[in-house]
């Protein structure tokens, strides 16, 4: 079967337990991830949610694999958008190795369709929601206010 696949790769000077912690703690979550709430309870066969700051349902899934603090599986569909929804459910696996002085989050997240357009658009959040996570756990304070900044003004 066709697959549409898209991975993200970063290292980030804490510590497996500490980035799991990051990746599972809901009030934690909120500060970089843009507002959003995840709920689930991270055990396999839970359910699992993202919430927008408005109360939207943006995401729902459950929770496939939970090894604390090395590995993590979410079955994940989105539910704000009717033309994604549609594509069914992908997979996001979150990886977590020590490495040296850091540690590798590898993210992937697959969706069996070829050409899946919810692959496309994760593409393009993931990096600005890992970026806003590696700058909290590094330095306390998030790298992006917003996801999809006004473009600034031109002189």
């Amino acid at each position: 079967m066709a697959r549409s696949t898209f991975v993200y790769v970063t290292y980030i000077r804490t510590t497996p337990e500490k980035l799991w912690a990051a990746l599972t703690d809901a009030q934690f979550i909120e500060q970089y991830w843009f507002g959003c709430r995840a709920e689930s309870e991270w055990t396999p066969g839970s359910a699992w949610k993202l919430v927008y700051p408005d109360g939207r349902l943006a995401d729902i899934g459950e929770i496939v694999t939970a090894e604390p603090p090395r590995r993590l599986v979410i079955r994940w569909r989105n539910e704000w958008n009717p033309e994604l929804k549609a594509e069914g459910a992908s997979l996001c696996t979150f990886e977590i190795e020590r490495s040296s002085t850091a540690v590798k989050l590898s993210i992937t997240h697959t969706l069996e369709r070829e050409g899946s357009k919810f692959i496309s658009a994760v593409s393009g959040g993931w990096p600005k929601v890992i970026s806003n996570l590696k700058s909290l756990l590094e330095t306390g304070s998030i790298a992006l206010k917003e996801p999809y900044p006004a473009e600034s003004a031109k002189a």
